[in-house]
C-alpha cells in the first residue's frame, strides 16, 4: 500500500526537493537530500545494516547494506549513497546477498564467537544477521584482539568482540562530546580504543549502541547474591524511577502484565529482605534541594545552581568545567541519599547494625556504579552507604537466572516507610522532572501553599533534543530563570555559553543521557530504537495518577523529618545528604573493591 500511494505521487511528482526512486519495482517519491536506505525504508523494503546509526554514523563500514545500482558497476552502501532521480535499485540479487554473506562471514571471523558466554547473547545484531542470513559457519580463518579484559572498572571493554563499526565513537563524540574512543595505529592494526580515559562520564551510551558485546557494564550480580545468601547480612534494595518503566523488556512480559507490584513481587523473589522505592529518597532530594535553592538565592549568590543528581553529568562537569563545579547542588543523588537514610534512619527503625545492613541499587545507570564509591559517600560511618549497583539489565540476568515466571507473580507492594513516594518522586527519571519537581515544592516554601500540580508542565519534553530548554516563571512573585539540557553534547553547549555570559539562569537541570535516566546507559538495548521518550511518558502518566503530586506531602518524608532530620538543611541533614564535591577530582575511576584509580 505504501509503495503504491508513493508511486501515484511520484507520477505527478512537481516538487523540486523530491525525486522518485524505484527500490525493487517499488516508485516512491523521496526527498532529493535522502539515502538509499531511507528510500528503501519509504518504499517499505527492509536492508540489512550493522554500523549504520541513523544521524551520527553513516559511514558503510560493514558493507552489509549493499545494494545494486543500476548504471553503476560496483555495489554501494545503501546507508551513505545519496539518491537521484531516476534511480534503480535492486536490493536482493544474488550478487547482493553473496557478498553481503561474504562481508559478514569476514566480520565473523574477527569476533570471538563465544556467543553463549556472551552479556549480548540474544540481542546481539551480529548474532541476529548471521541467523537471518543463514551463516553457520565460518571458513575465514579466526583472528581476533585477544588483549586481557580489565572488568575492575564500571565500564568494561572486551577487544575480542569489537568489530570496528565506530558506533561507540560517532556516539561519544557527536551525541555526549566527550571523543573517549577512537581510532588507534593504522592499516592492518587500527582498532577501537579509549583515546580520552580521563574524559569518561560513565553515561553507558557506548553500550547501549554497541551492536555487539565488546562494551558492557562490570558485572556486580554474583558480590549481590552472596550477600543476598549470607544469614548474618539483611539485604535491601531499592528501585530507581525509570527501573519500573523497562524492566519487563528483557523478560518478554507484556506491557500490560509488567506492572510495578509485579517488579517489586520479582525483586522480592530474589531474596532481599526489603525492597523500597528510590523514589522515596528522590522526595528527600526535592526537600534539601529546594530548600538549597532558595537559600542560595536569598543571600544573591552568582547562578545558576545546578542538579547534581546525575553522577555522569557530575564526572562530565568535573572533566570538561572544573571552575563551574562550585555551582553544582550539595543535595546528595536519590540513591546515595536512601543509602546514607537507610543505614541510619531505618536502621535505627529496624534496631539493626548497620553494619550488617546492604544496600543494592537498581539503576538505570552505569555512572552510578562509581558514585556509590566515591569518597564522601560513606556519610553513616559504616562503609559506602549503598554497597552495590546494578543496572536493569542485570536486573534481567537475576531474574532469568533463578527461573522466575514473572507473569505469575502476585504483586507485592514496596515496603514502608521508604517505599512510599509522590509522584514529583516518579519523575526524577525523565529529563526535566527533577526540576518540575523542585518547581512543585519551591513554590509551596515560597507561597506557603501549592501551585497547581501541573503548573510547570510548559518544561516537559520526553526523549531527544538539540539544545536545551529554558523558561522563566513566577515563582509566587519571584522571576526564575531555568534551562534545562539532557545528553552531554547539549551540556557541552550550555556550560559554555553559561561560561561566556551568553546566558544567565538561576536553576539548571542537567542529565547525561539524552531523554534522562528513561534513555539511560543501563536500561535494556533495543537495534535501532530509543526508547527514552516512550518511557519517559510511562513515568509522566504515573505522576499524573498519583494521590501525593508533591513531595513535601509525602507521609513518610514528613515523618523523617520529623522524627529524625528535623528540616531541610539541618545539621544532620547536611551531614548525611549533602556532599561539596571536593572529596574527589577527575580523571577518576572506580575499581571493583571501591577503590580510587586515576586513568
Amino acid at each position: 500500500m505504501v509503495g503504491n500511494m508513493e508511486k501515484d505521487a511520484c507520477r505527478v511528482q512537481s516538487d523540486a526537493s523530491k525525486v522518485c526512486v524505484t527500490i525493487d519495482d517499488i516508485e516512491v517519491s523521496v526527498p532529493r537530500s535522502a539515502t538509499v536506505l531511507e528510500a528503501a525504508r519509504i518504499a517499505g523494503v527492509d536492508i540489512p545494516t550493522l554500523c549504520y546509526l541513523e544521524l551520527y554514523n553513516e559511514i558503510g563500514a560493514c558493507r552489509i547494506c549493499l545494494v545494486e545500482v543500476e548504471g553503476i558497476d560496483h555495489l554501494v552502501a545503501a546507508c551513505n549513497s545519496p539518491v537521484f532521480d531516476g534511480m534503480k535499485v535492486r536490493t536482493d540479487t544474488q550478487r547482493v546477498r553473496s557478498s553481503r554473506k561474504m562481508n559478514l562471514k569476514l566480520i565473523l571471523s574477527r569476533h570471538d564467537r563465544r556467543c553463549p558466554t556472551c552479556f549480548r547473547n540474544g540481542t546481539c545484531r551480529l548474532q541476529e544477521l548471521a541467523d537471518t542470513m543463514g551463516i553457520h559457519e565460518v571458513s575465514f580463518k579466526t583472528s581476533f584482539d585477544e588483549s586481557p579484559v580489565d572488568d575492575r572498572y564500571p565500564l568494561v571493554k572486551e577487544p575480542a568482540k569489537c568489530i570496528s563499526c565506530l558506533r561507540c565513537v560517532s556516539v561519544c563524540s557527536k551525541v555526549q562530546a566527550l571523543s573517549v574512543w577512537g581510532l588507534v595505529d593504522s592499516g592492518s592494526r587500527s582498532r577501537v580504543d579509549a583515546v580520552a580515559k580521563d574524559d569518561c562520564s560513565y553515561c553507558g551510551q557506548c553500550i547501549t549502541h554497541c551492536p555487539v558485546g565488546a562494551l558492557h557494564e562490570r558485572s556486580d550480580v554474583s558480590r549481590v547474591f552472596d550477600a543476598i545468601d549470607d544469614p548474618e547480612i539483611t539485604t535491601i534494595a531499592q528501585i530507581a524511577p525509570s527501573v519500573r518503566t523497562s524492566w519487563h523488556e528483557g523478560l518478554g512480559l507484556a506491557k500490560d502484565k509488567a506492572s510495578v507490584g509485579r517488579m517489586v513481587a520479582a525483586v522480592k523473589s530474589l531474596g532481599f529482605d526489603y525492597v523500597f522505592d528510590t523514589d522515596f529518597a528522590a522526595d528527600v532530594t526535592i526537600m534539601e534541594e529546594g530548600s538549597e535553592l532558595l537559600d542560595r538565592l536569598g543571600k544573591g549568590g552568582d547562578g545558576p545552581m545546578f542538579t547534581s543528581c546525575c553522577p555522569g553529568w557530575v564526572r562530565f562537569l568535573k572533566a570538561r568545567y572544573p571552575e563551574l563545579v562550585s555551582k553544582l547542588s550539595t543535595t546528595k543523588s536519590p540513591q546515595q541519599i536512601f543509602g546514607a537514610l537507610a543505614k541510619t534512619y531505618y536502621a535505627k527503625l529496624l534496631g539493626v547494625d548497620p553494619s550488617r545492613l546492604f544496600v543494592v541499587s537498581y539503576m538505570p545507570c552505569v555512572a552510578k556504579k562509581a558514585e556509590c564509591a566515591y569518597p564522601g559517600m560513606d556519610a553513616a560511618g559504616t562503609g559506602f552507604d549503598v554497597d552495590a549497583v546494578l543496572t536493569v539489565r542485570e536486573l534481567t540476568r537475576q531474574i532469568k537466572s533463578r527461573f522466575l515466571n514473572v507473569g505469575l507473580l502476585e504483586e507485592r507492594d514496596f515496603d514502608a516507610p521508604l517505599g512510599i513516594a509522590s509522584g514529583a518522586g516518579h519523575i526524577f527519571g525523565v529529563t526535566g522532572g527533577v526540576m518540575e519537581a523542585a518547581l512543585r515544592s519551591a513554590y509551596y516554601l515560597v507561597a506557603g501553599k501549592n501551585p497547581q500540580p501541573d503548573a510547570f508542565k510548559e518544561i516537559r519534553h520526553e526523549g531527544a533534543e538539540f539544545g536545551w530548554r529554558e523558561k522563566t516563571f513566577d515563582l509566587a512573585g519571584r522571576s526564575l530563570r531555568i534551562a534545562i539540557a539532557s545528553g552531554l553534547s547539549n551540556a557541552d553547549a550550555l556550560c559554555a555559553a553559561i561560561q561566556r555570559g551568553d546566558v544567565h539562569y538561576d536553576f539548571v537541570e542537567v542529565m547525561a543521557c539524552p531523554g534522562g535516566c528513561a534513555g539511560g546507559g543501563g536500561q535494556p538495548i533495543h537495534e535501532g530504537r530509543e526508547l527514552a521518550a516512550e518511557r519517559g511518558g510511562v513515568l509522566r502518566a504515573i505522576d499524573a495518577k498519583s494521590a501525593i503530586r508533591f513531595s513535601h506531602e509525602n507521609p513518610a518524608v514528613q515523618a523523617c523529618y520529623e522524627t529524625f532530620l528535623e528540616k531541610p538543611l539541618s545539621e544532620l541533614a547536611e551531614e548525611l545528604l549533602h556532599s561539596d564535591h571536593v572529596d574527589w577530582s577527575m580523571p577518576c575511576a572506580v575499581c571493583s573493591d571501591g577503590t580510587i584509580a586515576s586513568r
